[in-house]
């Protein structure tokens, strides 16, 4: 069993994990992947794509073999593990927080993953999503009522990340109805 560590939430690892969550892969392939069905949410170059997968092996994540090809050299082709599914099926079930970009980057990340790999999920992704940007728009509200009127910056920041997040939750809502008209 590979000992426990952590990868960032955010984090690039988990998108591979999702490739390799649907079939093994070379290095190459997988770094193409991600530029052709993420290229507006992540940006990573095959340097970058190898180094990450160099650390999921040595996490236990991943494991690799020669593959041959006819007519070309051979090639590292990766498959996740045991232990990866439970990371990458762990992660998928967590909402992303209620950052902006936490949920531009992973959440969108998660639900892409969720459409490919378990539809059933989706809905119950969308609604946990959407509580915990309703839970922190609350709090903001709360917040911005407690800031003296002599404060205008505080205000107006407080009053431009409220509005991100609205937006984020009417977002959430039209993912939700357009996934329960497709499901």
């Amino acid at each position: 069993m590979p000992e426990e560590t952590y990868l960032g939430t955010r984090s690039l690892e988990y998108a591979l994990l999702g490739f390799l969550y649907e079939q093994p892969c070379n290095g190459y392939s997988l770094h193409q992947l991600v530029a052709t069905e993420l290229g507006y949410i992540w940006h990573i170059s095959r340097s970058q794509t190898h180094a990450i997968l160099k650390r999921l092996a040595q996490q236990g994540y991943i494991s690799s073999n020669t593959a041959v090809q006819e007519k070309l050299s051979p090639t590292q082709l990766f498959q996740i593990t045991k232990a990866g599914r439970r990371k990458f099926r762990a992660w998928l079930e967590k909402p992303a927080g209620s950052s902006v970009h936490a949920i531009r980057v992973e959440f969108t990340t998660r639900l892409y993953f969720a459409e490919k790999l378990f539809t059933d999920m989706i809905l119950k992704m969308l609604e946990a999503q959407s509580s915990e940007v309703v839970g922190t728009l609350a709090r903001l509200e709360l917040d911005r009522a407690a800031i003296p009127a002599e404060q205008t910056f505080n205000r107006l920041s407080l009053d431009l990340h409220i509005r991100q997040l609205g937006s984020i939750r009417d977002w959430l809502i039209e993912c939700h109805e357009a996934f329960e008209i497709k499901i």
